[in-house]
């Protein structure tokens, strides 16, 4: 049988594990801005070069162009975060429930 303090140390590591996920899925969504702002300047370098003026519609067309295969990463990209942060979370979330059961069983015992 686990003690209060072992149970209370699993949902501490629970919210430790949500906290990293959304950690790490801030960092990869900062990733992916850097990404497309290298992805203006790249395009915007390159109209300049052709002696053509960058547009918004241009960029867009551009990006259009290699849109499948970044829908695709996007897709992975966003289902990996949805499913690491959902059972993350509900796990944090489980253990936290248990333990606050547990601690207002003691309350009760000792109130008795």
């Amino acid at each position: 049988m686990s003690t209060e303090n072992q149970k209370y140390n699993d949902a501490e590591r629970a919210v430790d594990r949500t906290e990293n996920s959304l950690e790490n899925a801030a960092d990869r969504t900062k990733n992916k801005i850097s990404e497309y702002a290298d992805r203006a300047r790249n395009y915007i370098d390159e109209q300049k070069r052709k002696n053509e003026e960058p547009t918004r519609d241009g960029f867009f067309e551009n990006l259009k162009a290699s849109a499948a295969d970044a829908w695709e990463d996007t897709k992975d990209f966003a289902d990996k975060a949805w499913e690491s942060t959902k059972d993350t979370a509900s796990d944090a979330w489980e253990k936290t429930k248990d333990a606050a059961e547990d601690v207002k069983a003691e309350v009760r015992k000792a109130t008795n």
